[in-house]
Order: C-alpha cells, then sequence, then structure tokens
C-alpha cells in the first residue's frame, strides 16, 4: 500500500504560487516547537498532523503529543516503524508508513484551529554538499546518509496561511486513510469540522503567543550553544596544552625539559601568578623549588568575581631554588594520604592554613591568595606536584575546566616522568648488557688462552712419553713436572670460577668466628711460599702487631683473601722488590689489612676496575703473567661478605700499589687480645683454619 508521491511535491502542483525556501534543522526544530507550544498554550481543540520520518525521532517528542492529546481528539502520528511503533489507536493515533514512502524523507506538522492555522511541510534534501532535490513527481527518493543534526538541510514550506495548511492537511489525511482505513469516519469528520472552507490569507491571526514561544525556543537554544562553544573553547586550550607538553615528550625523554615545557606552558594557558612543579615523593621532609613560571614582569592580575581583571601591580617573588616544607604542610600530607588535588580560594579564610602557623607565615611570605596543588601520580604512586598561585589582592575562583586541565596536565606530565624513569633503567640495562658481553669476549679470550695453553703442554708431554719409551730419567722427569704444572694451573682456573660462581650467587655459608689475624697471615704466607717454591719471590715482610684484637671472620676464606692478594702483588712485583702486610685499628668495630708492593703499580683511573670479573692489566692473549683476572673480583666478593670493604690505591705506573681491606672486630677482643690465644700454627688452629685448595 505505499506510496511514492510527495505531500510537498503534490502541495507545490496544487497550489503553484507557492515558493519553498531552505532550513536547517535546527530552524524545523524551533517552529515545530514554537507550533505546538501555542496548541498546548491554547484553549482550542485544533486539528494536529505530525509526520516525523521515522521512530527515531517521533520517540523524543511522544511526551510533548501525549499533553496536546489532552487537548483535542483530533491528532494523527506518522512515523516508519524501527521498533515498536505501529498502527493503533491510543491517546491520538498513530498511523506506521512502510520505508519506502517519500514520507520517509519529509518533515510534516499541520495545525488547523478555529482562530488559526499553521502547517510545516518539508522535504531532506539529500546532502549538504549537493544540489537542491529536484521536486518532480518521478524523483527517486534520494539515499539514505547519516548527517549531524546541525548539518540536515530542509526544503518547504511554512505559513500561517489557512488555505495552504488546509491543502497540506488533507494531502496528510488522505495518506492516513491509505494506511488506515479503519479511520474513515474519523478523517471524515476532521475534514468537515476543519477543512470545510478554505479561505486564503492571515484571516486576523494573532501571531504573539507564536512569536514569543519561537523567540524563548531560540533563546534557549542560543544559550545551548554558547555553552557548547565555551566547552569546545576549554576542549580546544585543553588539548592544544596537552599536545605541546606531549611534544615535548616526544623530543626528549629528560624530565628536567619535560618540566620546563609544562611548567611554563600551563602557567601561561592559566594566566597564573606562579606555576610551580617539583619532584617529591610522600615520605619527603622538603623539596627543592627548580622549575618555576612567574607572570610576565611579575605583576599579578587581580582576579574579580565576574571573571574580569586588572593589574594590580603586586610583584611575585620567585620561588626558585627555595627548599619548599611537605612534612610540615598540612595540606601536602592531605594530598599524600588521599591522591586528590587541593584548591583553595581564599587563603585568609581557610581553616587549614588559618589553623596553622607556619602555613599560613608560608602563605604571607610568598603572597599566595589563592592555591591549586594537584599531585603527580602514577598508579598511585606520587611522584611530584603541581602548584598554582594566584598573588593578586582579590581572591580567584578556580574553575571546574581549570581543575580538569591541571588534572590532565599532571597526568601527561606523570606519565612522562615513568617513562623518562623507563628510560634511564634500560640505558642502565644496556650498560649492563654492554659489560655482560665485555665479560663474555674476555672469558671466551682468557678461559681460550688458560685453558689451551696447558692442555697443548700436557699433551706434548704425555705424548713425548708414549712415544719415547728410551727418553733419559732427567727429560722423563721434566717432561712429567711440567705436566702436573699445567694441570694444577687448569685446576686453579676451574677453582677460582666455581668460587666466584658461589659468592656471587649467595650460596656460601660463612662460620663467623673469633680469629687472630696473624695466624690467618701466617697460614697465607705459608700457602704462598708451597705454591710457587720453586719461583723467586720478593721479599715478603709481615708487620702485625701481637695486641690487636680478635676478627670475627670465617677462617677459610680470609686465608683466601690474604693468599690471592698476596700472590697478586708476587706476580707483579720483581723478585728484588719488597712485599709488606700491615694491619692497624680503623675505629672501634673494624681492622684495617694493607698489603704494599713496590711492583708494576696501577694507573689511578683503573684502581676501581681491578676488582672486576676477566680484569687484565694487559691484554688477555699477550700478558707476561699468568691469571685468570677473577683473583681480586674474588676477594672483594670475600670482604664484602664478612661486612668490610676492599680497595686499591696507586700512583701510577712503576709506582707500587697499595690494596686495603677491612673486616669487623669480634666483640670478645675489642679491647684486649684473649691471653688464651695461641699464635703461630698450632695444630689445634691449623685444623680449624685449612688453605682453601
Amino acid at each position: 500500500m505505499s506510496t511514492h508521491t510527495s505531500v510537498l511535491e503534490a502541495l507545490l502542483q496544487a497550489l503553484p504560487e507557492l515558493r519553498p525556501q531552505l532550513y536547517f534543522k535546527s530552524s524545523l526544530t524551533a517552529l515545530s516547537h514554537a507550533m505546538e507550544d501555542q496548541v498546548l498554550a491554547g484553549t482550542e481543540r485544533p486539528l494536529v498532523i505530525a509526520s516525523f520520518q521515522r521512530e527515531r525521532f517521533y520517540r523524543q517528542e511522544a511526551h510533548r503529543y501525549l499533553r496536546i492529546a489532552e487537548r483535542t481528539n483530533q491528532v494523527y502520528v506518522l512515523a516508519a516503524p524501527e521498533t515498536d511503533f505501529a498502527n493503533r489507536s491510543g491517546s491520538y493515533e498513530t498511523i506506521a508508513f512502510e520505508p519506502p514512502d517519500q514520507l520517509t524523507h519529509e518533515w510534516h506538522l499541520v495545525v488547523i484551529g478555529q482562530q488559526y492555522a499553521s502547517c510545516l511541510v518539508c522535504r531532506e534534501r539529500e546532502s549538504p554538499n549537493t544540489s537542491p532535490v529536484r521536486l518532480r513527481r518521478d524523483a527517486l527518493p534520494p539515499p539514505e546518509q547519516p548527517a549531524m543534526d546541525q548539518t540536515r538541510r530542509f526544503e518547504g514550506v511554512w505559513t500561517f496561511d489557512r488555505q495552504v495548511t488546509c491543502q497540506a492537511a488533507e494531502l496528510l489525511l488522505d495518506r492516513v486513510l491509505e494506511y488506515r482505513p479503519e479511520l474513515a469516519d474519523k478523517v471524515a469528520q476532521a475534514k468537515a469540522e476543519f477543512l470545510g472552507k478554505k479561505p486564503s490569507g492571515l484571516q486576523g491571526i494573532d501571531p504573539d503567543p507564536f512569536v514569543e514561544r519561537l523567540l524563548t525556543y531560540l533563546q534557549a537554544g542560543q544559550y545551548k550553544l554558547l555553552k557548547t562553544y565555551r566547552s569546545i573553547a576549554a576542549q580546544e586550550r585543553k588539548e592544544r596544552l596537552v599536545n605541546s607538553i606531549s611534544s615535548a615528550i616526544r623530543r626528549s625523554l629528560n624530565p628536567d625539559e619535560i618540566f620546563k615545557v609544562a611548567v611554563q606552558e600551563l602557567g601561561q594557558t592559566l594566566r597564573v601568578c606562579r606555576c610551580l612543579m617539583y619532584r617529591c615523593r610522600a615520605t619527603d621532609a622538603t623539596a627543592t623549588i627548580q622549575y618555576e613560571f612567574l607572570s610576565p614582569n611579575a605583576i599579578c592580575a587581580d582576579s574579580a568575581v565576574d571573571g574580569a581583571t586588572a593589574t594590580a601591580g603586586i610583584t611575585a617573588p620567585s620561588l626558585n631554588g627555595q627548599t619548599w616544607p611537605l612534612q610540615n604542610n598540612p595540606l601536602f600530607q592531605e594530598i599524600a594520604q588521599k591522591r586528590e588535588l587541593i584548591h583553595i580560594e581564599d587563603t585568609t579564610k581557610d581553616s587549614r592554613i588559618t589553623g596553622n602557623a607556619d602555613l599560613q607565615a608560608l602563605s604571607d611570605r610568598w603572597q599566595i591568595r589563592s592555591w591549586l596543588m594537584v599531585p603527580l601520580l602514577y598508579q598511585d604512586r606520587l611522584m611530584g606536584m603541581v602548584e598554582l598561585h594566584h598573588c593578586g589582592a582579590l581572591p580567584h575562583r578556580w574553575a571546574d575546566d581549570e581543575l580538569s586541565l591541571v588534572e590532565a596536565i599532571a597526568t601527561q606530565v606523570g606519565v612522562a616522568l615513568i617513562q623518562a624513569e623507563a628510560y634511564a633503567n634500560l640505558e642502565d640495562l644496556n650498560q649492563q648488557l654492554e659489560a655482560f658481553d665485555r665479560t663474555r669476549s674476555n672469558l671466551i679470550a682468557i678461559t681460550g688462552h688458560e685453558l689451551r695453553t696447558p692442555l697443548s703442554t700436557i699433551q706434548v708431554c704425555l705424548e713425548s712419553l708414549a712415544s719415547e719409551p728410551d727418553m733419559p730419567l732427567e727429560l722423563r722427569q721434566v717432561m712429567l713436572s711440567t705436566a702436573l704444572s699445567d694441570a694444577e694451573r687448569m685446576r686453579k682456573l676451574v677453582q677460582d670460577f666455581l668460587t666466584l660462581s658461589r659468592l656471587e650467587s649467595g650460596r656460601v655459608q660463612w662460620n663467623l668466628e673469633p680469629l687472630p689475624l696473624q695466624e690467618c697471615v701466617d697460614l697465607a704466607l705459608s700457602s704462598i711460599h708451597s705454591r710457587q717454591s720453586q719461583a723467586q719471590l720478593p721479599q715478603i715482610a709481615a708487620q702485625v702487631p701481637p695486641e690487636l684484637p680478635l676478627v670475627r671472620a670465617d677462617g677459610e676464606w680470609l686465608v683466601e683473601v690474604l693468599s690471592k692478594l698476596l700472590e697478586n702483588a708476587c706476580k707483579f712485583t720483581e723478585p728484588e722488590g719488597q712485599v709488606t702486610i700491615e694491619a692497624r685499628r680503623n675505629g672501634r668495630q673494624m681492622l684495617e689489612v694493607t698489603i704494599t708492593d713496590t711492583g708494576r703499580g696501577i694507573e689511578p683511573n683503573r684502581l676501581e676496575a681491578v676488582f672486576d670479573r676477566f680484569y687484565q692489566e694487559e691484554g688477555a692473549l699477550r700478558r707476561t703473567t699468568g691469571g685468570t683476572g677473577l683473583g681480586l673480583a674474588i676477594c672483594r666478593q670475600i670482604i664484602t661478605g664478612l661486612g668490610g670493604q676492599i680497595w686499591a690505591e696507586s700512583a701510577g705506573r712503576d709506582q707500587g700499589s697499595r690494596f686495603h681491606f677491612t673486616i669487623p672486630i669480634s666483640r670478645e677482643g675489642r679491647e684486649t687480645r684473649s691471653p688464651n690465644v695461641q699464635t703461630g700454627n698450632s695444630k689445634m688452629r691449623h685444623k680449624r683454619i685449612t688453605t682453601r685448595p
């Protein structure tokens, strides 16, 4: 039963003198509401016919038509169904026309009373960017395109002329009968009552009620439009500020640059007297102000109640470099606890400030009249603070858009700080990975050299012994001694690897007990002489005072440290040189041991690097001395585990070196050494303190 006939086209054909006009959707809404309000404000019982294109547009006005139906029983509402809209008779008649009907593209409202008549008959244009729809009888319906309400445009007729209105009503009532023929009697009654006479002209209608309601609606729309413009402007300002700070973050992950840009942009945008940003934690007692914005020429503007400003000539003092109190600041403590911003319109009336002498003195000294504090948070972690100050004579009321803007910036800066920290941690991790890579390279080079060389020697010796059964006894003995020596060298390398691995993994169990240092030194000297019995060692002198107190240490590991330090000193000292062991108190709780040699020395810039794993003073593959570069790294791990410290001193190349380490003094021996403790290599002590293999 659907029809493709356009009501607007039929009206223009019936009344060719009519000229359609162009209307925006907002204009049609205003006209429709004014026409409906005229019905609601009057006392007549008019005929009302409304066509809403689609059900969703009708639902927005359904409540108004329930009120109109209380005024008259001749109300007809047409719409294309989408959900539950259907033909029914209730408070008013609803007519569900089919989607192919031209009514889908048209907007109609007809009101006819005894004293007045008005109609609105329009057809929606296809698109704002296309030419007007040609009103031809054979025109096809334009394609459906979703559009914003403010950009929808219609072409049609709006008039108070009764003849035009009655003609439009007759066309719409005929369309009602096409879909609901059962309403024939009611429609006939409406035609007889309202369409019997069709005189043209306004018939002396008073348009004042209509105009008043139209003006009211337009004023309300204008107010909403202004609010929208203000909201858009605030959003644009917020987005511009956020974008500028985001650009600074993209340019650099340096927190200093991020703070400088953020404090400058935020202070300028909000036109505050002073803007501060500083790093802090919830437990900090104070913070140092490093990032500050002052209004131009340091002159603050007084904020009037109506939002106007006037230069007051008050100079805002700079806080840059000042120490800002946090622990005794109730405002900061409240933020640290609640993780929410605080805004104070007038510091002279806020009880949190007037009730705290320190805070009031702070406010008076720095001329803070209005105060805003916003925390820099990331996952509920306090990372810093943003403060805005107005220093004028009049207080400043913090607007909601200002608060939301500062919160948005604080969120951006908080995220940027986390990214900067992550980047710094990533750089540290990269440096560690580079160090690990160097360690791996050194490990490959050293193990390749230290293992391959003795293996080659052992292989040559064993092959010679196996292939030469008649080898002289003296040469055979030399071959065996060489093979045994290189096997010991390999064993020591493997032992150093295992020892350092145990120490670094924390799998060592320390057996701490009171020990005499002299006995540990004697055992270390004995170990050195036994290991290098055939080598020519420099002169070694032990200068350990007998009155030294006992130390609290693990004997085996302490002897290991002494042995490695002595071995290292002898390795880099010529046979005619000297190595000295000294010990003395270092305070009341520590004993300091120093091993001095007159050997090769160390460059000052490498005094810390010598304790790194696999460090070699010479190239790994061209050294004149043996070793793996693990000895001093093992010493540092042991001394740290025993609760002491180790360090090196040297004046430079060929100036000798001094290695110091401290060891805790036992509580039993802090004042004097126990007279019952025997010095020397007694059998009992020797059984308990042994050198590590």
